[in-house]
């Protein structure tokens, strides 16, 4: 900007400049910075209007074109706003962390080991379909208060301590603090028992402490 004219300037040299025209300069400076450094496409605050004007929505003033929107979010005010919102999201996000309810915890049982339950196995046979079973009575007489016998049946290649062979399964029975035990059982389809509640069945006696199971093969 040429200010040699002006009053005041020594011939030869730039003039002074008025504070008009040093604020024009200033802004252009600002917005030339601004283009370099900011992306209009991911601005959040940025927001076009039905009139073709833009307003920033963090200090809702308006401006004509994205030049002076520009060298609007590198001015004091933009700047300022920008510090207050980023100190007040994080004072928000540290409070919602301190007020958040801790997740309950859950104290796993632990139980000394006392050795393995007494247990009775008798096959059986259905009289009419002839259909061959087997009936478990295990006694735990030691079993922890409020504790249940838990029994799963597994496939000889989900366990682990002897080689796998298809032709058997395995009845395992969980009861704290006794060892689990398993029994390996022939690999047949049994008898659910939805098809037949009277041969395929279990059940805990609480007083006797003591828990039998029973099921047929198809």
């Amino acid at each position: 900007m040429d200010y040699q004219n002006r009053a005041g300037a020594n011939k030869g040299s730039g003039g002074v400049a008025g504070a008009s025209e040093t604020a024009v300069d200033r802004r252009e400076r600002l917005r030339k910075l601004a283009l370099e450094t900011i992306d209009l496409a991911k601005d959040p605050y940025i927001l076009r209007t039905h009139l073709g004007t833009l307003e920033c929505r963090l200090c809702l003033t308006l401006h004509v074109n994205e030049g002076s929107y520009l060298a609007h979010t590198q001015g004091k005010k933009h700047q300022t706003n920008l510090a207050r919102r980023a100190a007040k999201d994080n004072k928000e996000a540290t409070l919602m962390i301190t007020q958040a309810p801790s997740a309950p915890t859950v104290r796993k049982k632990v139980f000394v080991k006392i050795g393995r339950p007494g247990y009775k196995i008798i096959k059986i046979r259905e009289p009419i379909s002839q259909r061959m079973g087997l009936l478990f009575t295990v006694s735990l007489p030691e079993i922890k208060s409020g504790e249940k016998p838990r029994r799963r049946f597994m496939s000889a290649f989900e366990q682990r301590r002897e080689v796998p062979n298809r032709a058997f399964q395995y009845l395992v029975l969980a009861a704290e603090p006794y060892e689990t035990i398993s029994f390996a059982i022939p690999s047949k389809e049994m008898v659910e028992e939805e098809e037949d509640v009277d041969s395929t069945w279990e059940h805990w006696d609480a007083d006797e402490k003591v828990y039998s199971c029973q099921f047929l093969f198809k």
